[in-house]
């Protein structure tokens, strides 16, 4: 077990206000996130995610506090890239994902990290559940990977924003610092 902090940063006004503390498991975490939403409104995102001995998504379960709105997502996943809701209905619209990105947290970069082993120089398209806090929707999204250092990876966007990142990762893979968005701490 490991636990990790970051601070958010990209919340105008709010700067640095707010933390994520995750709880690292052998094949799962749990966290908790406080922080300021784009709208300047704080909320709380929980969630737990469970993956299999190949690094690929089985469960997550997610719950967001917003004033007095909560939501609540679970999805359910083969990790071949088939999706079920709590119910167990298909969710056809994520076919082909394997991994899940949860905005607001750096935690999930390193899901495709650790499992596509790239090397230096070389770069991976993945398509992605992603996840959007505090409403907890969730659609597929094109994302790229490249292993621009030892331990540097260039993020990309593929949903036409252009959004680019490079990131710094620690020993085992976690992302330290996300620039204009996160900061680790502690």
């Amino acid at each position: 077990m490991r636990s990790v902090c970051w601070s958010p940063t990209w919340s105008p006004g709010h700067e640095g206000h707010g933390l994520e503390q995750v709880t690292l498991r052998e094949n799962g975490v749990d966290s908790v996130l406080l922080a300021f939403d784009e709208d300047g409104e704080p909320f709380r995102l929980n969630y737990h995610l469970d993956w299999d001995h190949r690094g690929r998504l089985l469960l997550a379960e997610l719950e967001s506090h917003k004033e007095t709105r909560v939501a609540s997502l679970t999805l359910r996943s083969d990790g071949e890239g088939n999706w079920q809701d709590a119910a167990g209905g298909a969710l056809p619209h994520l076919a082909g994902c394997i991994d899940i990105d949860i905005w607001p947290t750096p935690l999930t970069n390193s899901l495709p990290i650790w499992r596509s082993q790239l090397q230096i120089g070389e770069r991976r398209g993945f398509r992605m559940a992603w996840v959007a806090a505090p409403a907890l929707t969730v659609e597929a999204k094109p994302q790229a990977y490249t292993r621009v250092a030892e331990r540097v990876y260039l993020f990309e966007s593929l949903d036409g924003s252009g959004f680019k990142a490079e990131l710094p990762v620690d020993e085992n893979g976690l992302v330290i610092d996300y620039p204009e968005l996160f900061r680790r701490v502690g």
